[in-house]
């Protein structure tokens, strides 16, 4: 099922700011926050030296800038995460698409090299795999696409037939051609699978709960409708 949605809701499940989890999904492990840190020391010691040369070390805007970068390992996780939610936003047409899991598979795959020596004094490649969960999703036309994620002990409750939706997103006012897609949401365990956490979690869930509020009532509308007709020509 695949219900098209206004560009306002829209725009309310996938914000113009990075939301709490884009945060902490930009916000990585030590390594991360360190790479960022050594980014911040180094702009604000080169614009140290850039207002000494030119003797504006004491002006307000050379200040500003060493403020607003020495704090960059704070505010790039809202930058970037902002970024990639305007590479979604671009497109004009979205939906609500409704299915069900078809498949669910695991898969380990690589995600990184690493050069190092060994003791030998040869240069040596390790690989860095991580375990994913893959779920396959589709609906009474057929398969639709196949998601993943870092496999987490949660994801064993996961079987085939339970319900799950997402958003997706098209230049076609009709919806014909699905451009990108969302994390996935599967409503009965209160999971979300995928890469990335690209929506506003409370209002994409609550689009659903109203968009299957909505489906069941006409299901009920439907089958009393068929009882109505029966009993008519009886």
């Amino acid at each position: 099922m695949l219900i098209p949605i206004t560009r306002a809701k829209f725009e309310q499940i996938i914000p113009v700011i990075g939301t709490g989890a884009q945060y902490v999904y930009y916000w990585g492990n030590l390594t991360d926050i360190l790479r960022r840190a050594l980014i911040s020391i180094v702009v604000v010691i080169v614009l140290f030296i850039i207002g000494k040369i030119t003797g504006a070390g004491e002006a307000g805007i050379i200040l500003l800038l060493q403020v607003i970068f020495g704090l960059y390992w704070l505010w790039s996780p809202v930058y970037w995460a902002s970024i990639r939610n305007g590479k979604y936003r671009k497109f004009p047409y979205s939906g609500f698409w409704r299915g069900e899991i078809l498949d669910v598979f695991i898969t380990e795959d690589l995600i990184g090299e690493e050069e190092t020596v060994n003791k030998q004094g040869e240069l040596v490649i390790i690989e860095n795999r991580e375990r994913r969960i893959n779920i396959e999703i589709g609906d009474e036309i057929g398969p639709f696409t196949i998601v993943q994620s870092p496999l987490k002990r949660i994801h064993k409750v996961i079987k085939p037939g339970e319900e799950a939706a997402l958003l997706v997103l098209s230049n076609k006012p009709d919806l014909s051609k699905i451009d990108a897609i969302t994390d996935v949401y599967l409503p009965k365990y209160n999971l979300w699978i995928g890469p990335y956490p690209y929506v506003q979690r409370d209002i994409f869930t609550q689009v659903s709960e109203q968009l299957g509020g909505a489906k069941r009532e006409k299901d009920q509308q439907r089958n009393y409708s068929n009882v109505a007709r029966k009993k008519r020509y009886r």
